[in-house]
């Protein structure tokens, strides 16, 4: 039985990557499980992984679902993630949004 999940992004730049996802995820990586590898634990069971991989790096897209949409994004602006703001998609709103490496982080809410 499956109990947790963890998406993962490959990145080129560790530190700068940390950098970015420390803002978008608004604090520092929870763990640091082994070299060239962050985590970000954003519920008891699911969470995000940052792996520093060069040649995979930019190739890899992460689905969230967010409460508020428009929160979201006013605080990521704040925070200075760039993004074109919530748009229709999907049957619902997306935030679509892109790490130094290119790699796609999309949220998804009402």
């Amino acid at each position: 039985m499956i109990r947790s999940v963890l998406a993962q992004c490959t990145v080129s730049d560790l530190e700068r990557a940390e950098q970015w996802y420390t803002r978008l995820f608004n604090g520092p990586p929870d763990a640091r499980p082994m070299p060239g590898l962050l985590e970000w634990h954003l519920g008891d069971a699911f969470g995000v992984q940052v792996w520093l991989e060069t040649d995979r790096a930019g190739q890899s897209t992460v689905v969230l679902g967010e409460t508020d949409l428009d929160r979201a994004a006013a605080r990521l602006s704040a925070a200075g993630v760039d993004h074109a703001g919530p748009e229709p998609g999907g049957g619902a709103r997306l935030l679509q949004l892109a790490d130094p490496d290119g790699n796609r982080i999309v949220f998804t809410g009402a």
